[in-house]
């Protein structure tokens, strides 16, 4: 049965998934109430088949974006309007039906446990997954652990995770990046420098083929060099902060993991 909550939406950036994001909808909207979908300037028909399928339920919403903007640009217009709405978090999570919709009440209730958390999803990956990104997003996890002193960021680039919505609007508001595939690794850094102490909870992540109906737009030269730009400028920024970083570890304990 779905759970509904007047402080915790399910957010759902989507960008052509193709019919992959009807089941995943679906499946999210099983498990929990809200659940949003920013539509980011799709053309492949879908927003208007979500658009068709908000019309007969009112626990889903759908927020059409004229033009492609990137993953960061549709999560912060749907937090902006979520935030204006009464609503304190949101859990984020693929459109493509990578991430696991049975977990959302699980990952929402380490949310409400511990509000001033964010929740994030440390990913177990199958058999299918592409050696080449399984190893490779090692290198993010390791300079993003670096940058915040090894608060706790279980993974930096698994998108299935819960935001204390404000804290996360005032740090996307005072940069212009973090709008692409940039937002998730660099979200989790800021807010750990912002404060925001991790929490992380297992999760199994797939890799769906296109016989499956999985859709990526991941470009491999194109994104890494993305990330390779974000931790350079996330290393100045961790470079100008150390001292205090410092001082506020010496302070705190190691963040406590939950599995």
């Amino acid at each position: 049965m779905s759970q509904a909550s007047p402080t915790h939406l399910v957010l759902i950036p989507s960008y052509n998934p193709g019919p992959k994001v009807l089941e995943t909808v679906g499946a999210a909207r099983a498990h929990w109430t809200p659940v949003w979908v920013v539509v980011d300037g799709s053309t492949d028909g879908t927003a208007e088949q979500l658009q068709a399928l908000a019309a007969a339920d009112p626990g889903l919403r759908v927020i059409v974006l004229p033009h492609n903007r990137g993953k960061g640009a549709a999560v912060l217009a749907g937090i902006g309007e979520a935030a204006a709405a009464g609503y304190t978090h949101a859990l984020t999570m693929d459109s493509d039906g990578q991430h696991p919709a049975g977990l959302i009440p699980a990952f929402m209730a380490a949310s409400q446990a511990e509000p001033g958390a964010m929740v994030l999803g440390k990913p177990v990956f199958g058999p299918e997954a592409p050696a080449l990104r399984v190893n490779g997003r090692k290198v993010s996890n390791g300079w993003a652990n670096l940058e915040t002193l090894w608060m706790g960021i279980g993974d930096s680039l698994y998108g299935f995770r819960v935001y204390p919505i404000a804290p996360l609007m005032r740090t996307m508001q005072r940069t212009r990046f973090m709008r692409r595939f940039d937002f998730d690794p660099e979200a989790v850094v800021r807010l750990c420098w912002a404060g925001v102490p991790p929490i992380n909870l297992e999760a199994p992540v797939r890799y769906l083929s296109a016989d499956e109906g999985g859709v990526s737009h991941f470009k491999y030269l194109r994104d890494n060099a993305l990330l390779t730009w974000m931790h350079a400028r996330l290393f100045i920024g961790f470079v100008l902060r150390l001292p205090w970083l410092v001082w506020r570890r010496l302070l705190k304990p190691t963040p406590r993991r939950i599995r």
